[in-house]
């Protein structure tokens, strides 16, 4: 069976949808200016665009992003399709609904996708519930991933009650993916971010790999 390669990471860009300051984009050389070859440099977070959040974004002294197995970030994922729920807060029940089951790596495809992660500016979207956070813990998940900024909801900016749970349990964050064009079912993921030193996250590549036994 051939493999069919998904590429499930957001383009980055000056005019993205971001958290706070948005990436600034810089021309060092240019060909056009008379250099010999096209040099940029940009001004970005470590949680631009789609990125991997480490233990220690909550945990002081928790592993950075360096430090996460890539046995973690790559293997068997399961995509479920979360976007029925009327709710901007999934609880256990939905995530139970939608086939979790004891998959270690496990993507959320919410409504998210084909709203409020296609804006240029932050609006209501869909999130976890802390309760829903604790049954992925439970369950043995190794790394989540979701369709927007972050995968707490809107009623956890105050306090961020998801991260708080999943981040001292060691799981992997993967944040703003894009699964509008990924049904839900079995892949492989690689979701590699880059090796940001001493870093609590840092922008990464996912895909998602039909095909491989």
């Amino acid at each position: 069976m051939p493999l069919t390669v998904h590429d499930i990471s957001v383009p980055n860009h000056p005019g993205m949808l971001h958290y706070g300051r948005k990436p600034e984009k810089t021309i060092v050389e240019s060909i056009a200016n008379g250099d010999p070859g096209n040099v940029s440099r940009w001004l970005i977070g470590s949680h631009t665009g789609t990125h991997v959040d480490a233990p220690n974004h909550f945990v002081e002294g928790a592993p950075t992003i360096e430090a996460v197995p890539l046995e973690v970030l790559v293997g068997p994922a399961v995509v479920l399709d979360l976007t029925g729920p009327d709710t901007h807060e999934l609880g256990p029940e939905d995530l139970l609904a939608a086939g979790l089951g004891d998959d270690e790596r496990v993507l959320l495809k919410t409504r998210n996708s084909t709203g409020a992660l296609r804006a240029t500016e932050k609006s209501p979207w869909v999130g976890l519930s802390k309760a829903a956070a604790k049954l992925l813990v439970e369950r043995g998940v190794k790394l989540v991933g979701i369709d927007y900024l972050t995968i707490d909801s809107p009623d956890g900016e105050a306090d961020w009650p998801v991260h708080n749970v999943l981040c001292p349990a060691g799981v992997a964050i993967l944040e703003v993916i894009d699964l509008s064009a990924i049904p839900p079912g079995r892949y492989t993921l690689a979701s590699l971010p880059i090796k940001l030193v001493g870093s609590e996250a840092a922008p990464a590549r996912a895909i998602l790999i039909e095909g491989i036994a």
